[in-house]
């Protein structure tokens, strides 16, 4: 049967939905409305009488008969925008637009300076979250790149080790800890039922420094959380309880001191991350190939 541009439109479709695991997140990745996808993939379905994928909700996933299909059109279309981003970085100097979520300024702003000084035409946007949305604009389709604070063991997405961060744990200045005489012999259990301000429950240094207290056997209070680094810095500042960063995302501030706490070894792992089946896109391959070498200078 000759595919006519019917056929083809919903070859596409249904490509798109294959990669994105979702039938809205295939719209938004071709820029359709939802229902036409849906429209495209049960035509194929019914004019072919093949069950491409397994309904679970919104979530899909692919058939036997539809993972064989998704080899053909994965090799179509990702040669298709191969061709076409060589064709357009020769034609216009690797200009573009690069759209990176991370999980806060602090790492990922180094990694963009060094980009835009080999690639000055490529403008970034950026998104902020915590690691699971970040990863999840990602499988969205979202975003080209993400920073977080963990590796992500899933298939289909590529995961770049950056750097390792120490946790920081820092108090307001009239903090009894913040004013002991012996600060520098602080131990974790001097941590015991003090008032904390942290992230959200989606925080990965929220989640590594809880693990860490329980595995010292230590108890602490959550009396205020917030959405951003920036707010509990700020809540600290104004003496609502002590917080936790990475070392690198410490801002010095006249109002705060940071406790250098013996036996506190808690990091996060700070990895840049794509999908896997985009790492040999142009400006996604630039920007993973300069966040390497930045890595190798950082360890």
């Amino acid at each position: 049967m000759p595919m006519n541009l019917s056929s083809s439109a919903e070859l596409r479709a249904f490509d798109a939905a294959a990669r994105c695991g979702s039938m809205s997140a295939a719209a938004r990745l071709l820029g359709i409305r939802q229902p036409t996808i849906s429209a495209h993939i049960a035509s194929l379905e019914e004019n072919f009488g093949v069950e491409l994928f397994h309904r679970h909700g919104r979530r899909i996933e692919l058939t036997g008969f539809g993972r064989l299909l998704h080899e053909i059109t994965h090799r179509i279309y990702r040669g298709e925008e191969q061709a076409a981003t060589l064709l357009m970085s020769a034609r216009s100097g690797y200009e573009g637009i690069l759209r990176i979520g991370a999980v806060g300024p602090y790492n990922v702003t180094s990694i963009i300076k060094h980009f835009r000084q080999r690639n000055p035409a490529v403008q970034i946007r950026m998104s902020q979250g915590d690691s699971r949305q970040v990863l999840a604009r990602q499988l969205d389709c979202k975003d080209d790149l993400g920073v977080v604070l963990h590796e992500v063991n899933d298939e289909r997405v590529h995961c770049l080790p950056y750097r390792q961060q120490k946790l920081l744990v820092f108090a307001p200045v009239e903090h009894a800890l913040a004013r002991r005489q012996n600060r520098a012999a602080l131990q974790l259990s001097d941590l015991e039922g003090q008032e904390f301000v942290l992230r959200e429950d989606g925080s990965r240094t929220r989640q590594i420094f809880e693990s860490g207290l329980i595995a010292a056997g230590v108890k602490i209070r959550c009396s205020v959380e917030m959405g951003s680094r920036e707010a509990v810095r700020e809540a600290v500042a104004q003496g609502l309880g002590l917080g936790v960063v990475a070392e690198t995302a410490f801002v010095p501030d006249a109002r705060l001191v940071p406790l250098a706490i013996t036996g506190m070894q808690m990091h996060t792992h700070v990895h840049v991350i794509c999908l896997r089946e985009r790492c040999g896109t142009m400006l996604i391959a630039n920007f993973l190939a300069v966040a390497a070498e930045l890595a190798k200078t950082i360890r």
